[in-house]
């Protein structure tokens, strides 16, 4: 071969192959030589619209802060609405996420006539990936069983959510809950020393989730049902760890697995705060949300191969942060409207005294109530009588009454006690997303298009509405 020839032909190479990295370069489907994230991390803040987000940063950064969900490079709208109703609740809410498809309020883990279906969470374990829950409400409750369990009805079927958390194996279940647990509710079996049995580490306190090094399996039961606010937890000693603490041990163990992992974790009481109108909660409680999603995202830098996926199941009384808002006063407050509702005494017929409902407001809201206003909150509390959760009416009241006083905005006590919720609402609420495939997360969504847009990024196969059993 000549000089010349060989120089012709070393021309030709290097220009056919600067010319696939121009087309390359210029090709809209760059996608597609991306890898897909090894794991996902889905962060679900119980009833967190805009309103508490907002909340939350005015209180704590003041009108120019930037919460860390709000620095997550890509940004969407969801929908919530249910099978039966256009205002959903957290079962129906959270299940519509897991399962990708709608079905009832009050139903979790099933379709519109019952029938049990797959999760998303159930697609990656299929997968050979490691799976996690977290919840600082009950591990047995709404958005947690969604992903882990399937029952016709979320009030009845607490014990059974229990066993089929046990019999799926989930590798790391962390929260409250842990009366579902024991014999009274599991005819006569400790279903904790069963997952012993099979291996699981486990963990009652702070402590103890901290001396677990690096278990293959995880189960820590915090509280013997919701896990203390964030407000009382000072007040109550309470030796419960945190929502970003339970989430850094939880990727600690899942992360263990070569194969990847999909990991749940709730800020559940986000939105007990806001059934209750409690704004200093909201705050609380949104910000410890936020942490963890700043845990998780440093976590994830380290490693680009996460994708990080922060929302809500729904929205909650229309919380919003009104002009006429008193935030000084509301942060002076610093024990939650179910602590203080506990403050109150009663008299031989039962009745709220008079003089406790003064003092409670005095010495825990800093608010100075008349004998007329106090005698009005006494009649609210007898009055609107709540269709679901009806012991939390006085706590309820306490967080209206403060509220109203406060000017801060939000839905009418009369309007959650007429509700089937308890007083959520339609609202869209926010979607946040990083990492890879985040790029998905765009415009305005369904609920049921999260499971859907997780599994297609990450490669998992999944179709909403089956069930194992069926395939």
């Amino acid at each position: 071969m000549t000089k010349t020839t060989r120089n012709i032909r070393n021309s030709y190479r290097i220009g056919l192959v600067t010319l696939l990295l121009l087309i390359c370069l210029d090709c809209p489907v760059q996608a597609l030589a991306k890898k897909p994230p090894k794991n996902v991390i889905l962060l679900i803040g119980d009833g967190m619209g805009v309103g508490a987000i907002e909340i939350a940063r005015q209180f704590e950064y003041g009108k120019s802060g930037v919460l860390h969900m709000e620095r997550l490079e890509h940004v969407a709208l969801m929908r919530t609405y249910s099978a039966n109703n256009y205002v959903t609740d957290s079962a129906a809410g959270g299940s519509a996420i897991a399962t990708g498809i709608k079905t009832n309020n009050e139903s979790i883990g099933v379709d519109p006539n019952g029938t049990e279906v797959d999760s998303i969470l159930d697609a990656f374990q299929a997968k050979g990936k490691k799976v996690g829950l977290i919840s600082t409400n009950m591990v047995v409750d709404a958005t947690p069983a969604a992903f882990g369990a399937s029952v016709k009805n979320r009030w009845t079927g607490g014990s059974e959510i229990a066993r089929q958390l046990f019999d799926h194996r989930i590798d790391v279940i962390l929260g409250g809950g842990a009366a579902y647990f024991e014999k009274e509710k599991q005819n006569g079996i400790d279903l904790v020393s069963k997952f012993k049995e099979v291996g699981y580490a486990c963990a009652t306190n702070e402590q103890e989730l901290a001396s677990v090094k690096h278990p293959k399996k995880l189960l820590g039961l915090f509280h013997p049902t919701y896990m203390n606010f964030k407000l009382d937890k000072e007040e109550v000693h309470s030796q419960e760890p945190t929502l970003p603490v339970m989430t850094a041990k939880a990727l600690d163990v899942l992360s263990q697995s070569d194969n990847g992992f999909f990991l749940m974790a709730e800020g559940a009481r986000i939105d007990s705060m806001e059934h209750a109108a409690d704004y200093t909660g909201i705050w609380k409680e949104t910000i410890e949300f936020d942490q963890t999603v700043k845990k998780a995202v440093e976590w994830a830098k380290k490693r680009k191969d996460t994708l990080i996926v922060v929302l809500a199941d729904h929205e909650t009384m229309g919380i919003s942060a009104s002009e006429t808002m008193d935030i000084p006063a509301l942060k002076k407050i610093n024990v939650s409207t179910e602590y203080m509702a506990k403050q109150l005494t009663f008299d031989k017929n039962n009745e709220i005294e008079l003089k406790s409902v003064i003092s409670v407001f005095k010495n825990h809201a800093h608010i100075s109530l008349t004998t007329e206003e106090a005698q009005q909150f006494i009649h609210n509390v007898k009055s609107n009588r709540t269709l679901v959760y009806p012991k939390h009416r006085i706590d309820w009241e306490i967080g209206s009454t403060i509220a109203h006083h406060h000017n801060a905005g939000g839905s009418d006590r009369s309007i959650r006690a007429a509700s089937s919720t308890g007083g959520h609402t339609a609202n869209m609420i926010p979607v946040f997303a990083t990492g890879p495939g985040s790029e998905a997360f765009d415009g305005v969504l369904d609920n049921t298009d999260i499971s859907q847009i997780i599994t297609k990024v990450a490669r998992v196969p999944f179709t909403p509405g089956q069930h194992h059993s069926q395939n």
